[in-house]
């Protein structure tokens, strides 16, 4: 369906469950796809609470067919920063609310654990933002053909996405931001583990809009009550605002807004 007045087709789903085992399908139809003409697979790939339902049911599919996934590459969204004596570094990788935990224990693991070896995830594979050197992440996705299909998420309270935040450049591109408190309590809600706001780092290291619209195909994907706004101020836009970096969906080949009836009914 295309909501009206919506710049992109918006398609309703009765849960996150059901978004989930949708793209599921279709992704691993595309990765398939990519295999039989031996090609690398660029999936951009968010964390957090919007796409969990999603790597669910990718692997609940993947342990049904055992198709071999050895040949993607998770384009990592972003990851927190610790302040360093020289610049800044990766928050720890055991942190439970860090990027890389997440990566390791909801992406790879559970997409891996039912495949014969050879088939999965390769750790290599698995790319993050340098934040020694953030614009060498956009030349190593062009030198790789570029991202295939983005996974993107909206922010509830100000609508960043990735950690691009309110006020962000059409052209920008993989840097490190200063997270502005909106961004940060965001943050706290999907990972209660950060235990307060003062324990949510200040700092991120994250692909910018320019990286998010160059991908070759891409779905926003919006679920409960707390992205209704969002919802509707994306389908308000006709292109991007960097008022609300989420409408960068407008801005992406073959776009495409997944959403549930909690975004929808109360948007």
């Amino acid at each position: 369906m295309k909501k009206a007045g919506s710049a992109t087709p918006v398609r309703a789903f009765d849960s996150p469950e059901a978004i989930g085992k949708h793209l599921a399908e279709q992704l691993l139809g595309l990765i398939g796809r990519a295999r039989q003409t031996e090609k690398t697979f660029l999936l951009g790939s968010p964390t957090g609470r919007t796409p969990r339902p999603i790597y669910l049911a990718l692997a609940r599919r993947l342990a049904e067919t055992r198709e071999d996934i050895s040949h993607v590459i998770l384009v990592m969204m972003d990851e927190y920063l610790a302040k360093t004596p020289s610049g800044f570094g990766y928050a720890s990788a055991h942190a439970p609310w860090s990027c890389h935990h997440f990566a390791r224990s909801e992406i790879v693991e559970k997409l891996n654990r039912n495949l014969p070896s050879g088939r999965g995830l390769r750790h290599e594979r698995v790319w993050f933002p340098d934040p020694r050197d953030p614009p060498s992440y956009d030349r190593k996705i062009a030198d790789a053909g570029g991202v295939d299909f983005f996974i993107l998420a909206s922010g509830a309270s100000d609508g960043h996405v990735a950690f691009n935040p309110p006020g962000s450049a059409r052209d920008s591109k993989t840097r490190i931001i200063e997270l502005p408190e909106s961004t940060r309590r965001d943050s706290l809600q999907t990972f209660p583990a950060f235990g307060s706001l003062a324990s949510v780092p200040t700092h991120g290291v994250s692909v910018g809009i320019a990286t998010i619209a160059a991908a070759k195909q891409a779905v926003m994907v919006l679920t409960g009550t707390s992205k209704a706004h969002s919802l509707a101020r994306i389908v308000a836009a006709d292109q991007y605002r960097p008022s609300w970096p989420a409408t960068v969906i407008h801005e992406c080949a073959r776009p495409e807004i997944l959403a549930d009836v909690g975004a929808i009914g109360s948007g």
